[in-house]
C-alpha cells in the first residue's frame, strides 16, 4: 500500500485547505484506491448527516485516482451515484474506488462508501475520458506509484 500524493488546495484531500474533508488516499498492490475518513459538521446535509454532494466528491476523487494511478490523464465526463442509506457524521467511513474497464479514450469507474458496520452507503459508476493535451505538464502526478514502478 502506497500513499498517493495530494494536491494542495483540493477540498477533499488538499493539506493546504483548511475546509478540506481530510481524505489521504492510498493504492492498493491490485490498483484499488482506499480511504478512511471521519466527516463533521462541515459536509453536513440533513442534521447529523453527510450531505449528499460531499459523498459524490469524495467517489469522484477516489475514481479519478484509480484512473490517474493506472497511468491516464483524465476528466470526468460522467458520473451515477446511488445513495443507499444515510452516511451519520462523526463515524469512520471507507471509500474504495477501481477502474473496471477501457475501451478507446473511456476509462469505467466504481467505487464504494462503505458504513463502520460493513454496509454500503453508497455506490458510484465514473466514466473518465482521456485528455492528456489539458494538463500542463503533460506528466501524470502519480506516474512514481504506478505498480510497476
Amino acid at each position: 500500500m502506497k500513499q498517493l500524493p495530494e494536491h494542495g488546495p483540493c477540498f477533499v484531500c488538499g493539506t493546504a485547505n483548511p475546509h478540506s474533508m481530510g481524505a489521504r488516499w492510498y493504492v492498493l498492490d491490485d490498483g484499488t484506491i482506499f480511504t478512511e475518513v471521519t466527516l463533521d459538521t462541515h459536509q453536513q446535509g440533513p442534521p447529523g448527516h453527510l450531505h449528499g454532494g460531499a459523498a459524490a466528491a469524495l467517489l469522484d476523487e477516489a475514481m479519478g485516482s484509480a484512473v490517474w494511478t493506472a497511468g491516464y490523464m483524465v476528466l470526468a465526463a460522467n458520473l451515477n451515484v446511488d445513495y443507499r442509506r444515510p452516511v451519520p457524521l462523526g463515524v469512520p467511513v471507507k471509500i474504495t474506488a477501481k477502474l473496471v474497464d477501457k475501451s478507446g479514450r473511456k476509462l469505467y469507474t466504481r467505487a464504494e462508501l462503505t458504513l463502520p458496520d460493513g454496509q454500503v452507503a453508497v455506490k458510484a459508476n465514473g466514466l473518465f475520458v482521456e485528455a492528456p493535451h489539458l494538463f500542463t505538464s503533460g506528466e501524470n502526478q502519480f506516474a512514481n506509484l504506478l505498480p510497476d514502478a
